[in-house]
């Protein structure tokens, strides 16, 4: 356990008064989810692609998996309407 000295005392009452929970997560292969996915070719412009790229790039990330949830997300806001 790791112990703390010198908190604010708001937050060592808090810490004091906290309750332990139990690892709540899933496991990492069962936070993969499977979709349907057909590929296509797209042409998309050099400043589009050169932002996911690097935006893939920092966040660690396939940028073709950003392009799509992009796409995901645009799909289904306007397909309520």
């Amino acid at each position: 356990k790791t112990k703390y000295y010198d908190a604010p005392p708001e937050i060592a009452k808090a810490l004091q008064e906290a309750e332990p929970i139990n690892d709540f997560l899933p496991p990492p292969e069962q936070l993969i989810l499977k979709e349907d996915i057909r590929k296509v070719t797209i042409g998309l412009s050099t400043k589009s692609l050169s932002f996911f790229k690097k935006a893939a790039k920092d966040l660690h990330v396939p940028y073709q998996q950003m392009i799509r949830k992009v796409l995901d997300s645009y799909s289904e806001r306007f397909e309520k309407v």
